[in-house]
């Protein structure tokens, strides 16, 4: 068992860690209590190519692996919530899905230009009447002839009016003996006529982000744009979950950190009764809890993407990983901002801020308590990972890093 990162893991981390420190940190504050999304933040992620880390180069990425993209995750929360849910969306619920299912035509078309930064990405699973139950969902896809006729309305989407496509799931049979298996899934640009989208204020955290909603009025989307086939919308969903879920777990674990060094550096300046507070058993008690809940939330994601480089299933190690560091980092929020005091309940310091944009992530992309019943039905043995028609693809660093072939 290594648990050493190579050379290219640490200089990928390491790349963004001064950029998002240097270039984010002095504004996103700024920014947060604007409730806009800095227009610079897309494009600069694009020139630093980690809006296609993990993708081979074959498709216009890094041909980093899925570890790679893990780390990156972690340092982009460490500085701001809204940096790591960019990735999630592109990368994670998009991009990867593409990887995954997506055929040859559909890799050339939507992969490459979203893996060079061209086109950003979204999701649109989550409807206003249907979130953790998604075979609930109302918005429909009727064939006709070479195209799919798309209605209905998406809720909560990131980057909703930023991305240029969107991996959509409608229901295509209404009829089906399961309502999970009425779903398809498809790829749907948001230059279509009858596309509309509109961004949402008024959030809790992650306010110096694009989250918004879209509908579709009678959108012809082409048959070729469809993502597998009819029926598999529900399976494709809940694979790019394993994936979006992924980079949840690895930016709440960056949010840990950063709760447990915005207090590591409070405490030793603060003091009271003439010494510094860190000297106090309670204030180490809550740093001492933080460093755990860091560490076992940093091997947790690392072992998912361990597998996801192996090319097995893991839904229940993703689904762990993602529930764990959620759930740890309000803890690890709420413990630096009654160590700050008074000042942690001010936007004077950092901690306010990591309190309010920790809380999302235990709803999104399955809420804690979703996740709690999965872990339990693992153990029960009610709930087994079966093999889906195509898996995650293991990764190889050769052929990652193959450049395309030359067009004859």
């Amino acid at each position: 068992m290594d648990f050493a990162l190579t050379d290219e893991q640490r200089q990928a981390a390491e790349m963004v860690r001064q950029w998002a420190q240097k270039e984010v940190a002095p504004t996103i504050s700024e920014w947060d209590r604007k409730q806009e999304m800095n227009p610079e933040v897309l494009p600069r992620m694009a020139e630093l190519g980690i809006l296609g880390i993990n993708i081979p180069v074959r498709y216009g990425g890094q041909g980093f692996d899925y570890i790679s993209l893990g780390l990156i995750c972690e340092e982009l929360e460490r500085v701001d919530t809204t940096l790591r849910v960019a990735m999630s969306v592109h990368m994670g619920l998009c991009s990867m899905s593409l990887l995954q299912w997506g055929t040859e035509d559909q890799k050339q078309r939507f992969l490459v230009p979203q893996a060079s930064g061209e086109k950003y990405a979204g999701f649109g699973l989550t409807e206003p009447g249907a979130g953790s139950d998604v075979a609930a969902m109302k918005s429909t896809a009727r064939r006709e002839g070479d195209v799919y006729i798309l209605n209905g309305e998406k809720m909560w989407i990131s980057l909703a009016t930023k991305a240029h496509n969107f991996l959509v799931v409608a229901r295509t049979d209404s009829d089906a003996d399961k309502p999970s298996r009425g779903l398809t899934a498809f790829m749907v640009t948001s230059d279509m006529k009858g596309f509309t989208s509109g961004d949402l204020h008024g959030k809790l955290g992650v306010r110096a982000g694009s989250t918004g909603w879209f509908a579709m009025e009678n959108v012809e989307v082409p048959v070729e744009n469809r993502i597998g086939e009819e029926g598999e919308g529900f399976k494709i969903a809940m694979g790019s979950l394993d994936n979006g879920r992924y980079t949840v777990a690895a930016g709440a674990t960056g949010l840990i950190r950063a709760c447990l060094e915005e207090s590591v550096t409070y405490a030793k300046e603060r003091d009271t009764f003439g010494v510094p507070i860190a000297q106090h058993q309670l204030i180490k008690q809550k740093i001492g809890y933080m460093q755990a809940w860091y560490d076992a939330a940093r091997l947790l994601y690392l072992k998912a993407g361990w597998l996801k480089n192996l090319g097995e299933r893991n839904t229940r190690e993703t689904s762990l990983a993602k529930w764990y560091a959620t759930d740890h980092s309000v803890k690890a929020a709420l413990e630096a901002v009654q160590l700050h005091g008074a000042y942690g309940f001010s936007d004077e310091y950092n901690v306010e801020r990591y309190l309010r944009n920790s809380k999302g992530a235990t709803i999104y992309e399955g809420t804690s308590e979703i996740h709690q019943l999965m872990q339990a039905d693992y153990a029960l043995d009610y709930r087994e990972d079966r093999p889906l028609r195509c898996e995650l693809p293991a990764y190889d660093e050769e052929v990652w890093q193959a450049e395309p072939e030359p067009v004859a």
